[in-house]
Parts: structure tokens; sequence; C-alpha cells
């Protein structure tokens, strides 16, 4: 039974991975709770067949209430399941605003929710904000050269929001309610036979320094010279749109406007020109160093610190310098 316990602000659908919330959720919670006092209300979760253990996680990270809907076989992704819960659900609560991670879950979601509930749907947000009781959406357009903001004359405001949007906050004292939501049973007309995790490195998400090659690279073997780099200072390596079209490096490396996006500490851009669809999944990096032999390439406009040069004398002295480095500095 769903309990209408004061009006909700915010609804996050919530995501897992190898049975735990995402980083993405969390900053999503943290950016709901900014947005919870303009909007007056609350904060609430939607946990889709996961472990209802991770609800006590969603409270702790800032919701008020989450809901627990679907049973353990709903845990992975079906938008024949996940989209008829989630607009009992959102019809039910009725939310000013329902924030998705922009994933591939929340890409296929997001649309279909807003659908359904007769509402609109902006993609790929990389800033929100409220003003006047009316929240605002910007997001890139025209290949990442522009952004628009974007408010709604239909509720809820449904949009996929991308990392590093907003900033989780934990506090183990807080307390919310946890609603178990019965739904009778639905069975999906797709089924998963079969799934490959990439266990290789560490996420491209997560990482706090990121070596990314671009089309400068001239070729596959240029990404094992970033990689001994990325091994130095215990980073991942990414790349730009072009080098994965080519088969230089595998899809999942993709970092841009339709890659992933990331927001490392540290963003090492090698042999990339700096276009603007590359810019909009690199662009909230604290620090970006340029690497490129066109002292006009516009990634040198967004770097703070750039070298100009061929990188295969550059990248593998910067990692012999920090490896030394690291040498003398250990006790």
């Amino acid at each position: 039974m769903i309990t209408a316990a004061g009006k909700t602000a915010v609804l996050v659908i919530a995501e897992t991975r190898s049975g735990e919330v995402t980083p993405l959720t969390l900053e999503l919670l943290g950016l709901a709770r900014e947005l919870a006092g303009p909007l007056e209300g609350a904060v609430a979760a939607a946990l889709v067949g996961a472990d209802p253990q991770n609800a006590d996680t969603l409270i702790a990270y800032g919701a008020d209430r989450v809901y627990v809907c679907g049973n353990r076989d709903a845990t992975q992704y079906g938008g024949d399941v996940w989209v008829p819960m989630l607009e009992e659900l959102a019809r039910k609560t009725s939310p000013s605003a329902l924030l998705c991670g922009h994933t591939p879950v929340g890409a296929d979601l997001a649309p279909r929710l807003a659908f359904r509930l007769r509402s609109a749907v902006a993609m790929g947000c990389i800033e929100v904000k409220c003003g006047s009781g009316k929240l605002f959406f910007t997001r890139p357009c025209y290949g990442g050269n522009v952004r628009e903001t974007v408010s709604f004359t239909t509720s809820p405001a449904v949009a996929t929001v991308k990392a590093g949007v907003g900033t989780p906050a934990a506090d183990a004292a807080r307390k919310g309610e946890i609603v178990q939501v019965a739904a009778e049973p639905l069975k999906g007309r797709a089924r998963v036979i079969a799934r490959e995790v990439e266990t290789a490195g560490k996420r491209l998400e997560d990482a706090k320094i990121v070596i990314a090659g671009g089309r400068g690279l001239e070729g596959a073997e240029g990404f094992r010279v970033l990689e001994t780099l990325a091994d130095v200072l215990g980073g991942s390596v990414g790349s730009s749109r072009v080098p994965c079209d080519l088969g230089w490096c595998p899809p999942s490396w993709q970092i841009g406007l339709t890659g992933k996006t990331v927001t490392p500490d540290l963003y090492f851009a090698v042999g990339i020109s700096g276009a603007g669809h590359h810019m909009a999944g690199c662009g909230n990096a604290k620090t970006i160093v340029a690497i490129n032999t066109d002292p006009e390439a516009a990634i040198f406009r967004e770097a703070r610190f750039g070298l100009v040069g061929d990188y295969r004398k550059i990248v593998p002295a910067l990692a012999s310098a920090v490896a030394k480095l690291k040498q003398e500095t250990q006790p």
C-alpha cells in the first residue's frame, strides 16, 4: 500500500550494481535534497526489485521515504516490468520532479515514463536548479557546442541527470520510512539469456584519474602507451569517439556526448582536439591536462596545463617521472 504522507518534491529512481546502490544514485539524492527545500516537499526513492537493505543506504544519503517495488526477479532492468510499476508509483505520490541517472537504464526508462505520465523529459542534464517554484534543467545541445535551459509546463518534470551534478552527503543518523509496495508479478517480453561484465580496471565513471586518447594517437598501439601512465597513476584509460569507431579501443571507453560522463580530479586529454561533443563528457573534471601536437587545438582553451609535442615522447617521460617520484617518497 502506498502512503501519501506529505507532499513528494522529488522522486529518485534508484539503480543498483552488484547488489549495491550506484554512486550516481547517491548523487541524485544529494541533488534532490537541494531541490526539496524550495519545492517544499519530501525526497522519495524508488527501489525496484533490489535488496531491501539498500533502502537504509538511500535514507542515509537523503531519502525521506523509500518505496521498495516488486520482487527480486525485477532487479535487472526490463522496461516492460519497471515502467508500469514506476508509473503507478509516480501517479500515487505525485512528485514535482522525477529524476533518473543518465545511464542506459535511465535513457530507456525516463522517456517512457514521461509519455505515460503525459509530461515531458529533459535528457542528459548537467545542471538542475529551482527558482520561483519552477525547475530549470540545463543540458548540452548542438553536439555539445551550446547549452540550453528548459522548464516544464507539465508535471512531473522528468529528467535524466549526468554524473557530477549532485553531491552525495551521508548521514548515518537520518531516519526515514520504508514502504513495501505490493505489485502484481509482471513478465517482460524480453529476457536476459547472458550477461557479460567488464572486470578489467576501474570503471571510468568512478575513476579519480583518467587518461583519454583521441584520433591523434594514430592507432590502437597508442592506447598501450597511455596504459603505462594509467598504471603508474592508478587511473583508467578512456577515449574520444573516433578511436572507438575505428576499433582502436573498446566502445565502453568512449567519453563524450554520446559516451560516458566522467568527473575525475585529473583528466589527461592526449591527441584530443577538444570538440564540444567530447567536452560534454569531461568538462567537469577538476583539472585538465592537454597533450597535443597542434598548439591551436581547442583543447588548450579548456585545459589548465598544456604540453605541445609528440605524446610518444611526453607520456612515457611523465610515467617515468611519476614512478621515480613515488619511489623517492615511499618510506
